[in-house]
């Protein structure tokens, strides 16, 4: 049975009277930030955390969040001050942010005296060194963080998709020791992704973006599994999938390929173009820079000394038709250099061909829901996933082991 398969049997917030019980719940507001001020720059996250936390605090419950921001060592790695001043603005209510490290006595004072309807917003989980150390979900139940804190709930609530594919102590650790739902974003995330896990035909992956290695990854998935009838290649992927097919890319795109280390992927692109060459669409032109002008050119021009910024106007057409008689669509990153002015034509239009067909929609990745915004088209698409390497892990069919966690916890609940 697939994790696609097991979505129906998913632990959700109607199963559960919340009135005055203290509830764990694990969100996922880890944000952009700007490295040389530290204000956080985007707030998606966030404002998509605020629904569960409304709903469990108007129904009773006392709330204890627990949330991550950055890696130990990154630039934007800190506290959660900030994140509680916008969540409490995201819900209209007061949470309260406190510093300590969740051991002690003044967090379990903070806990025990909470009333209904208040919320606590505890420090950065990756403060502690046990936190992102992977191990089996009784191992992580063992952990100091689920130890002090399961006592003083009653219920975990798992809302942090973008955080699924972790096994992390804050993440699997309390679904050993607590009945354990998903939170309305989970719920919402798991559900409208499972649907390109069990598509409609004929179903169109339209991959572009510089994380090659996922690409490579929710192809090998999707095509082998027969998932996907096209997948549409843009962005780095599809020079890849060029140099794999025979074609001449040029020196420049080599180079980059060579520097980004994505050579090591050739051979598995090789052996997916292999077998799925049929599925598998290449561009028709580009537009590259010559002599600081954008101009476009056909495939069939290359080898050029130039970069190949950007998908041209024969592939925006060519995809589009494709984009346009699809039942489910998937995009995941843009089409070129989409950051780069000038250069941004291709991803834009392509983005709206998808958004304007009739198919169901899922649009996942980093760079996409930036890119979704500047397109215009969020109201016209079925889910934009908030989780970058969650949703890959999903497409690609791995280990989801916080959806798992809900799963395991459901059973237990039953004896089963």
């Amino acid at each position: 049975m697939t994790l696609g398969d097991k979505i129906e049997e998913l632990p959700t917030l109607d199963e559960v009277d919340v009135k005055d019980k203290t509830v764990i719940v694990r969100v996922d507001i880890n944000s952009p930030m700007d490295p040389a001020t530290g204000k956080i720059l985007d707030e998606t996250r966030i404002r998509a955390s605020a629904v569960t936390i409304k709903e469990l605090a108007s129904k009773g419950a006392k709330l204890v969040l627990l949330a991550h921001q950055g890696r130990l060592g990154d630039d934007d790695f800190t506290t959660l001050e900030q994140h509680a001043e916008l969540l409490s603005k995201a819900t209209g209510i007061r949470i309260k942010y406190l510093k300590d490290l969740f051991y002690g006595e003044p967090v379990a004072r903070a806990i025990k005296e909470m009333k209904p309807g208040d919320v606590i917003l505890l420090e950065n989980v990756r403060y502690l060194a046990e936190e992102p150390v992977a191990r089996s979900m009784e191992e992580q139940a063992k952990t100091r963080l689920v130890q002090n804190l399961a006592p003083l709930a009653q219920i975990f609530v798992n809302d942090a998709f973008a955080a699924a594919q972790r096994p992390h102590a804050s993440i699997i650790g309390f679904a050993a020791v607590l009945p354990s739902y998903a939170g309305r974003l989970m719920e919402r995330e798991v559900k409208k992704m499972s649907r390109a896990l069990n598509p409609e035909h004929p179903c169109v992956y339209m991959l572009g973006g510089a994380k090659v290695e996922d690409t490579i990854k929710i192809m090998e998935h999707s095509l082998g599994k027969g998932l996907v009838d096209t997948v549409l290649t843009g962005g780095v992927l599809a020079n890849i999938f060029l140099m794999v097919s025979g074609r001449d890319i040029g020196g420049p795109n080599v180079k980059l390929i060579s520097e980004k280390s994505y050579l090591k992927l050739v051979d598995r692109a090789r052996a997916i173009y292999s077998a799925h060459s049929d599925k598998i669409k290449l561009p028709l032109d580009f537009v590259v820079d010559v002599q600081g002008k954008p101009r476009v050119i056909a495939v069939e021009e290359l080898p050029m000394n130039v970069e190949l910024l950007d998908v041209g106007p024969k592939t925006i057409a060519s995809y589009s038709r494709y984009l346009a008689e699809a039942k489910t669509i998937v995009v995941k990153g843009p089409m070129g250099v989409f950051e780069r002015k000038g250069y941004e034509r291709g991803t834009l239009e392509l983005y709206r061909a998808a958004a304007n067909s009739k198919a169901f929609k899922v649009f996942g990745g980093g760079h996409t829901v930036a890119i979704v915004k500047e397109a215009g088209v969020a109201d016209k698409i079925d889910h934009v996933s908030t989780g970058g390497g969650a949703a890959v892990s999903f497409l690609a069919g791995e280990p989801m082991p916080g959806i798992e966690a809900l799963l395991y916890s459901k059973r237990l609940r039953q004896g089963r």
